[in-house]
């Protein structure tokens, strides 16, 4: 993110350099004059135990030549230059220190451009370069419901927000992480409308029964769900009246992975996006994929298991592409989709996160927050952590779970309703409504916006909670509100009556220019202090991923962690006061394992001289500080 606040006129849009380090260009067409691709005995065998735990070993051996011919099929779209980088690959360095991603809808932004995609694509080329070099875009695809994610057609790119030409566009310039919305599948899609039309090779593609009672009120009762509608919508179809299982709602009919045609079309659906540019595959509400009558529906054996398979897949393909799960749970029934640490996904979203960020910054104490990032660890150094704090949906509360007590949780939601937001509940076993998430924006859940606290005090709060996602290990990750600092939009809520439409306000392009003009606006503190946090820390090997990393227990007032390169020649010591007082610290050399007295804060660009064998540091509320060692 540039400073531009200092600009009298923006730049003119123009096309930058690619910064994208892993470019991906398939062959439009596959070549089948080459070698095809041959799987190693151990590759085959290890899908066809895959398939036979999913399905028993008679389906399975059938399957397994099915997807074998889908992955030839794959294989020979590549480029020369592509299998040879796959086998340069180091699966270590997939993610980087460079890494940070950003998270929007395609037409969150409107200008004058020919579509939505387009306009995105010059804001993030104008004033994110530097900063941001990756890009989620949220399900881009035609969609009848819940703001993309109720998807029509796997394969098509909404028209009303452009084309795969500008997907493809971006694609050169940045590296891109698409959704597989995998659990389930709109009403009005083409599969869906085959099986109300009675088609056979359909008629086991979801989850359906002839009455709903042969789903049992006991067997409802344990389903795990985050929603509290009904979990079987009725249907008529040309067979009669039929009951479809649909966890999210009405419109969301869950796909069927225990027919193994449903698996490999959607092997075949995720092989597509890797061949339009995908560069990680998002698995959205992974956890529901199986579902079994008489279990929680959730952390099944077999969504595991195809997970791993999907994993097996792009290891033998595409092996630079890599897998993130989005499971909104419990932190340690979220950790499990790293499976052994090569196996599984390679980066899950850090739920616990958010709301712990907020508890630490509602109450000005880092106390719970340090202690549970004492033990963050991923189990090989292949995987990491999403860290974000902020999305589409709003702000999960599941994941802080047997971390913060009831007392804590309770105290987080009542300041965020406090500052204007909304709350969704989720239908616990005893039947009850439990809250399941804030609906509201990183900004107002911080900012009381009826306050007539000072702006600038405002933003510096916001960047300091931001922060703390920038230096814990992982890849950080932006949603577009929370870097521009959007407020809540209560009237979208009022309107739609979708309390996560509090947080996905369309905005115009040439408004959020104009505010970037101007040095005294919002978003433009925002993006000249954030901004320039964020792209100090992409020039810093100690904030790789997997570089190793010591939380301190120096005072609950900071939260202090010491990140360490892979390489053990650079050592950050990153400070973040969380309170709105001053705050002095004593850090003793020993606490960070040096004898260095000399240490350079990279934000104020400061030299600090250590006395007696101790570093004294004096925060201001809310003051970001990154000591660098200066002889490593």
């Amino acid at each position: 993110m540039k400073n531009v606040a200092s600009e009298k006129q923006p730049k003119p849009y123009k096309l930058k350099k690619p910064i994208k380090t892993t470019q991906t260009v398939h062959n439009p067409q596959p070549d089948y004059s080459r070698p095809i691709l041959e799987l190693s005995a151990e590759a085959r065998d290890r899908i066809l135990s895959r398939l036979e735990f999913l399905y028993g070993k008679t389906v399975a051996t059938v399957y397994t030549g099915e997807l074998e011919r889908i992955l030839r099929v794959y294989y020979a779209h590549k480029s020369e230059e592509m299998i040879e980088r796959d086998r340069d690959f180091d699966a270590s360095e997939r993610f980087t220190e460079k890494d940070v991603i950003l998270i929007t809808y395609g037409d969150l932004l409107y200008g004058k451009e020919r579509s939505p995609l387009a306009t995105l694509a010059k804001f993030c080329d104008t004033y994110l370069e530097g900063a941001i070099n990756t890009l989620h875009i949220l399900p881009f695809f035609p969609y009848s419901s819940d703001r993309g994610f109720s998807v029509v057609d796997f394969e098509t790119v909404d028209p009303n927000l452009g084309s795969w030409e500008d997907i493809e566009d971006l694609e050169g310039r940045y590296q891109l992480m698409f959704d597989g919305v995998i659990n389930h599948i709109s009403s009005r899609s083409r599969w869906f409308q085959e099986f109300l039309n009675g088609n056979p090779y359909y008629k086991h593609f979801f989850i359906t029964f002839d009455s709903p009672d042969e789903l049992t009120k006991e067997q409802r009762s344990m389903i795990f769900r985050p929603r509290t509608s009904d979990i079987l919508t009725e249907f008529y179809t040309i067979n009669g009246k039929k009951y479809a299982w649909t966890t999210f709602s009405e419109d969301q009919i869950d796909l069927n992975f225990k027919n193994p045609d449903v698996l490999m079309r959607t092997i075949e659906i995720l092989l597509a996006y890797v061949r339009r540019g995908a560069d990680i595959i998002r698995l959205d509400a992974v956890t529901y994929l199986w579902c079994q009558p008489g279990t929680q529906c959730v952390h099944l054996e077999q969504t595991h298991e195809i997970v791993k398979l999907f994993r097996d897949v792009l290891n033998i393909i595409a092996p630079t592409v890599a897998v993130i799960t989005e499971t909104n749970v419990p932190h340690k029934e979220n950790i499990s989709y790293f499976g052994n640490g090569h196996d599984e996904a390679q980066m899950v979203y850090n739920f616990t996160l958010p709301p712990l960020v907020l508890h630490t910054l509602y109450a000005g104490d880092a106390t719970a927050l340090s202690k549970w990032a004492v033990e963050l660890e991923t189990p090989s150094d292949t995987t990491t952590f999403f860290n974000f704090l902020d999305s589409h949906d709003g702000i999960g509360i599941l994941g802080v779970r047997d971390i913060l007590n009831k007392e804590d949780v309770d105290s987080i939601i009542q300041k965020a309703k406090e500052h204007g937001g909304f709350i969704s509940y989720k239908t616990a076993e005893d039947g009850t409504e439990q809250p399941y998430e804030i609906n509201e924006t990183w900004f107002s859940a911080l900012d009381d916006q009826e306050s007539d606290e000072d702006i600038t005090f405002q933003v510096k709060r916001f960047v300091a909670s931001r922060v703390i996602a920038l230096v814990l290990p992982g890849v950080p990750g932006i949603y577009l509100h929370g870097l521009i600092g959007t407020p809540n939009d209560v009237a979208a809520v009022l309107s739609s009556q979708s309390k996560r439409d509090i947080n996905r306000t369309v905005v115009d392009a040439k408004a959020i220019t104009e505010a970037l003009e101007d040095p005294l606006s919002k978003i433009s503190r925002i993006n000249r202090e954030l901004g320039r946090l964020i792209t100090i820390r992409t020039n810093q090997r100690a904030f790789h991923p997997n570089a190793p990393h010591r939380v301190l227990m120096i005072s609950p007032n900071v939260f202090s962690v010491l990140r360490i390169s892979p390489e053990g020649d650079q050592r950050i010591l990153a400070l973040t006061n969380v309170t709105d007082k001053i705050c002095r610290l004593e850090i003793t050399l020993s606490d960070l394992q040096t004898k260095e007295m000399r240490w350079y804060d990279l934000v104020s660009e400061m030299e600090w001289m250590a006395e007696d064998d101790r570093l004294y540091v004096t925060l201001q509320p809310y003051d970001v500080v990154w000591l660098e060692s200066l002889n490593g």
